[in-house]
């Protein structure tokens, strides 16, 4: 079901350091952590994973997906690619080429519909999310670490993404829900991402979902401005604060809203 993995970006390393408090990186390199409910949310987002409510039937079409600009193809299940209503228009022949039953999807990432397509049929995408009994916690497998590095990043035109935003504005785009839920939590439990890989992957949140979302925009905003001093010190901010856009107008107005509420706290003491 799946092709072979191509390189991805190397070089960076993950050391654990959580986002949600603030401390020092001597590195520049910081956490994507979010704070509390990951056991929960990610227990249900694998609950509710297609996976997990249907598998494959007898007799189910194979679907032939050329992926990329590369044309790497890969191989699905049409009951398994139809819990996305976007694969349902497409297997109403919207997007059929007639002879074949072949999807073509040029624009999107191989590594990214490997991972999509893996969630698809096993309720999760590597590195997996595992549970540590004796410390009641999810952590992800080589703990984010190893050989999770290479798997955490993809090389895109405008510079390294982390995989985990990419699958969720993929999810966004495919009407899969849960795997918008997996996705935000999972890139919660990866640390030590340089600051020049956060900042990336944030204008590509803000270029790849909708002027609404509620989410990943917000999980960007938040981290920053828990890790400002880190951010401060960082020519890569300074460079893409000059070039600008809407995330930094929204980090105005949550950087402002932020201060608001610090000197209400101090006010009411």
């Amino acid at each position: 079901m799946f092709t072979s993995r191509s390189t991805r970006h190397r070089g960076e390393s993950f050391s654990q350091h959580r986002a949600s408090k603030s401390s020092k990186s001597h590195n520049r390199k910081l956490s994507l952590q979010t704070p509390s409910k990951v056991e929960r949310l990610a227990q249900q987002a694998q609950a509710s994973s297609p996976s997990s409510q249907a598998s494959p039937t007898l007799g189910s079409p194979i679907i032939t997906i050329s992926v990329g600009q590369e044309q790497r193809l890969f191989a699905a299940h049409e009951d398994i690619l139809c819990h996305s209503p976007y694969f349902v228009s497409a297997c109403r022949n919207q997007f059929y080429q007639s002879a074949n039953k072949r999807i073509d999807l040029p624009e999107e990432d191989p590594e990214v519909f490997s991972s999509m397509l893996e969630y698809l049929y096993k309720g999760d995408y590597y590195p997996r999310l595992e549970y540590d009994k004796r410390r009641h916690s999810w952590h992800l497998e080589d703990g984010g670490n190893g050989n999770g590095t290479n798997e955490a990043i993809i090389a895109t035109p405008s510079g390294p993404v982390l995989k985990d935003t990419m699958l969720y504005c993929a999810a966004e785009h495919y009407g899969l829900p849960e795997l918008k839920k997996l996705a935000l939590r999972k890139q919660g439990l990866q640390s030590g991402v340089q600051c020049s890989t956060i900042l990336t992957s944030a204008r590509f949140a803000y270029a790849n979902t909708p002027d609404n979302d509620s989410k990943l925009r917000a999980h960007y905003l938040a981290l920053i401005i828990r890790a400002r001093h880190t951010f401060k010190r960082s020519g890569t901010m300074q460079q893409e604060m000059e070039v600008g856009g809407k995330l930094f107008f929204d980090l105005f107005v949550a950087m402002v809203n932020h201060m608001d509420d610090l000197s209400g706290g101090k006010s009411s003491r």
